[in-house]
């Protein structure tokens, strides 16, 4: 699929994108041949059927526990729904969330998110400990606007509990049209109470790559995944970028989950110059390949932003960026995903594929950075109100009310200017005067009180303030990284 300017696809089927969304994967043969051209994989990975096959006892045990399923137990049940669940029990031995099984249904949409359209709330999603865990929200997606972050356990949706369930199983949850409403019960870092976040199904864009000219001849380059299209787009962006006369670039992955590998490596490799490894693949025996570079390099300067939500492909740039083209990595901690998966969608003939974790990737210099992430060179935090999950709206928060909305509607506030003297949940008198002043301002009713309304213009006014890029202090401070290289500082 080529996309050309920008894209929209209605989210009509899929609420969450079933398994790992975009994880550093490769594409069973097709991408796995042009990553095995650089690697020397392709043998090792192209080809994993060669292996025992099972033995006459172990399919006379399973085909005795079939037996008794199908005959003994007190209902009837589909030999479809046992066998997927074997299935989906060989890769849940592996204790590995990036290693799964899906069944027909799944595996088209999951092939259509590579391919760069996808469905859902936008937020690619993991298994851990039999607990749904968002990997990252999409920028300017549904999960993003109510206010989902990465390592929220999703613990619900519309009342129904997901633990037990397959990521497939809990992914159906969240199905529904266009405009309908996924309830989320959420268990955010270590709050005992969880938090409710309603998530509205809509259109989104699946544009990967957008670009600008900043003031001072500074382009700036962000990347919300490594689809398929987006190798070639990143090309067309830095192209005419460079032609406009920029003078440094800034490369923005903040939230970007991640995607194909051969398609990270063709957007790192024209910064890095030949000969320069880009990436190793660590395989099962310990073996290292390095993706090699063959291209010049870059005479401007390079800064990379880089939150919470950057994930695997994301993580392969920043650290490939930083150690071999003396980029600059400023923001957060990144997510911490250092394996690689293929997708074997041909190896099953009824539509259903395995993606399975087959190696470690490394930076250039030989880091994993598994479950730690890659530390920013400059540390810039997000005001407090990131973390603050939108307001439901179902009731008028007053004085003496204490829970996580009036928390919630503090941190707004104070992000906006409005001192409310305490963040802690508990509306006290000073919370009252701000609510007060907020609603003076924004031409409402003074009451005190946070009514539907008030709530409802308070989140309008905190995602204004959050758009307008001169509040953006990563941005800021990336611009400032540019600046202070061209002066030679």
């Amino acid at each position: 699929m080529q996309f050309k300017g920008r894209t929209v696809v209605a989210y009509i089927v899929l609420t969450v994108v079933a398994t790992v969304f975009f994880t550093l994967t490769v594409v069973d043969r097709s991408l796995l041949q042009e990553l095995g051209s650089r690697t020397g994989l392709v043998t090792a990975q192209g080809d994993p059927l060669v292996t025992e096959r099972l033995s006459s006892e172990e399919l006379k045990k399973l085909n005795t526990v079939l037996s008794l399923i199908e005959n003994k137990y007190y209902k009837p049940i589909e030999r479809e729904r046992i066998v997927s669940g074997a299935l989906n029990g060989m890769m849940s031995v592996l204790e590995d969330p990036y290693s799964v099984y899906m069944e027909q249904d799944a595996a088209e949409h999951f092939s259509e998110s590579i391919e760069g359209s996808f469905s859902g709330i936008g937020a690619e999603v993991s298994m851990e400990d039999g607990q749904v865990i968002v990997v990252s929200p999409i920028k300017d997606s549904p999960a993003e606007r109510a206010g989902l972050m990465p390592k929220d356990i999703i613990l619900s949706v519309n009342g129904e509990r997901l633990d037990g369930l397959q990521l497939s199983e809990a992914v159906a949850k969240v199905r529904g049209p266009k405009g309908s409403k996924a309830e989320l019960e959420i268990r955010r870092g270590q709050r005992a109470q969880p938090i409710q976040v309603t998530v509205v199904r809509d259109d989104i864009d699946v544009e990967t790559v957008f670009s600008e000219m900043l003031p001072g001849d500074i382009g700036k380059i962000e990347i919300r995944q490594f689809a398929m299209n987006t190798g070639e787009r990143f090309g067309e962006e830095l192209a005419t970028l460079e032609e406009q006369g920029m003078k440094g670039l800034i490369i923005d992955v903040r939230n970007n989950p991640g995607g194909v590998l051969p398609v990270v490596v063709s957007v790192t490799e024209p910064f890095i110059r030949s000969g320069e490894p880009i990436v190793q693949i660590e395989d099962r025996n310990g073996e290292r390949e390095q993706t090699v570079s063959k291209g010049s390099g870059k005479p401007y300067p390079l800064a990379v932003l880089i939150n919470k939500g950057s994930a695997s492909a994301s993580e392969v740039l920043a650290g490939a960026l930083r150690e071999r083209a003396d980029a600059t990595l400023v923001g957060e901690t990144t997510f911490g995903k250092g394996t690689v998966q293929v997708s074997y969608n041909k190896a099953l003939s009824d539509g259903s594929l395995v993606k399975m974790t087959i190696a470690k990737w490394l930076t250039p210099d030989g880091n994993w950075i598994n479950e730690t992430g890659i530390k920013p060179d400059v540390e810039v935090l997000p005001p407090e109100f990131y973390n603050a999950p939108r307001l439901s709206k179902e009731q008028t928060l007053k004085l003496d009310m204490l829970g996580e909305e009036v928390r919630s509607a503090q941190l707004m506030l104070s992000g906006l200017g409005y001192s409310t003297g305490r963040k802690d949940g508990y509306y006290s008198e000073e919370t009252a005067k701000a609510v007060s002043a907020f609603q003076k301002s924004a031409s409402l009713p003074v009451s005190g009180q946070l009514d539907e309304k008030t709530a409802e213009r308070l989140e309008e006014e905190l995602f204004a303030w959050v758009r307008d890029a001169s509040n953006d202090r990563q941005l800021s401070a990336a611009v400032e990284t540019i600046k202070g290289k061209l002066a030679g500082e």
